[in-house]
């Protein structure tokens, strides 16, 4: 009977430990840099979000609901967030808002140029699609132990780690958009001279802005799933909360801290929705003047 042949261990976890204490060892002016304008985004922004009281902030992001959704939304912000203050969850709330927007700002910023280029080239899309299976696949715990060694504890990686696991829905959406443009619209515009830029800004762009904007919704709703778990690295808010309930098992604090984050995520899930077909009372004044022209 023939000996089974066994395969040699592959030493990848080795690999990737030897990859970040190099990068540790030779980049950290980079990792530096890169810590400090994230912190100081976070605290700046989380000054502008506390800077009013509860019920003054409410009333702005009512308004801002108002404008940009309408009344439905508007009603819900004004009780949605009046119950986050009763529960006296409205300080860490206002950290977990700070840290998504910041991690859904620069999640907008990489990941919609490299969409744009994923679309106009084959090539950058067949790099570009594995490497986003591999973000998107990889269980979003993985990516705090590399974020703590880079960045220690605190927000900053809570923020990177969340930058990664929500960067691929808007990469695939930017480029599922641009890509699904009407092709007649391109070839008249290039029929018209147009230089290849100003199509992309003046027809493909505005054209796909639908799927753009979906896939900056879905770049948000996976950053707030974030929020619980960037509170296992210190980055506070309402994760802290959630995990404060779980280590202590109590059940209370952490439904509480559950809901606060339901609240935002339906805030900010309607809203960005609203975006993709322009500011409600806009669309209102644009119709009722359609109907009775001048």
């Amino acid at each position: 009977m023939s000996e089974l042949i066994e395969l040699p261990r592959t030493p990848v976890g080795e690999w990737f430990d030897n990859l970040v204490n190099w990068c540790t060892d030779h980049l950290s002016w980079l990792f530096d840099g890169i810590g400090t304008a994230i912190e100081s985004s976070v605290d700046a922004l989380t000054d502008v979000l506390t800077v009013l009281p509860p019920l003054g902030l409410t009333l702005v992001l009512a308004v801002i609901a108002l404008v940009i959704s309408g009344w439905r939304l508007a009603l819900f912000t004004i009780l949605g967030f009046a119950l986050v203050d009763s529960m006296e969850l409205w300080e860490a709330s206002m950290d977990s808002l700070a840290l998504v927007l910041v991690s859904a700002v620069v999640a907008t910023v990489l990941s919609i140029p490299i969409g744009i280029a994923a679309a106009r080239s084959d090539v950058v899309s067949r790099i570009v699609r594995p490497v986003l299976d591999f973000m998107q696949t990889m269980p979003a715990f993985v990516y705090l132990i590399p974020a703590i060694f880079f960045f220690s504890i605190g927000s900053v990686p809570g923020v990177v780690a969340t930058v990664i696991f929500a960067m691929p829905p808007g990469v695939r959406l930017t480029e599922l958009g641009i890509r699904g443009v009407d092709p007649e619209m391109v070839e008249a515009g290039e029929a018209f001279g147009t230089p290849p830029n100003r199509i992309l800004t003046r027809i493909q762009i505005p054209l796909a802005m639908p799927s753009i904007m979906a896939g900056v919704n879905q770049l948000i709703m996976l950053s707030l799933s974030m929020v619980v778990i960037a509170g296992m690295v210190g980055a506070g808010g309402l994760g802290g909360e959630v995990l404060e309930g779980i280590n202590r098992v109590d059940v209370a604090k952490g439904f509480e801290g559950g809901i606060a984050v339901v609240i935002l995520a339906i805030y900010l899930d309607r809203l960005t929705g609203a975006l993709g077909e322009g500011p409600s009372l806009m669309r209102g004044l644009w119709r009722r003047g359609m109907a009775n022209p001048v």
